[in-house]
């Protein structure tokens, strides 16, 4: 799995096969672990690669994503039933069957994001942009 950041947009992206994403779902189950993530010396268009993933259990409501630039490490932190929802969405990102990505951020009303988390995109483990059409 990779994790880039991009302090330009505040934006993180997240990219890796079915079995790392479906993996990533299982910690934020289980609400509290840490996860290594692959650093590249290729570039990442401008992005950061981060070292891990943390995974803290918190009091709710909802789910706070922010990075801590000084560790190299994304910090997922919230309640079990935000964590189980964006679970379920990395889910639905690793069982793609084409390209696309899921942009998860928040915005007012969110259901389990709160208002300060960081944006964060998830790639189909086939890229990030849908395969074009056999027309």
């Amino acid at each position: 799995m990779q994790v880039l950041f991009f302090p330009d947009s505040d934006e993180v992206d997240v990219s890796g096969d079915a079995t790392e994403l479906a993996g990533l779902a299982l910690i934020l189950l289980t609400g509290q672990s840490a996860s290594e993530t692959t650093t590249s010396t290729e570039a990442g268009f401008g992005g950061t690669a981060l070292a891990s993933i943390e995974v803290v259990g918190a009091d709710g409501p909802g789910v706070r994503i922010a990075v801590d630039p000084a560790r190299g490490a994304l910090v997922i932190e919230g309640d079990r039933a935000g964590l189980a929802a964006l679970a379920d969405d990395l889910r639905g990102v690793a069982e793609m069957d084409d390209g696309g990505h899921r942009h998860i951020e928040y915005y007012p009303d969110h259901h389990y994001l709160a208002a300060d988390s960081q944006p964060i995109v998830v790639n189909s483990p086939h890229g990030g942009m849908p395969l074009p059409s056999a027309d």
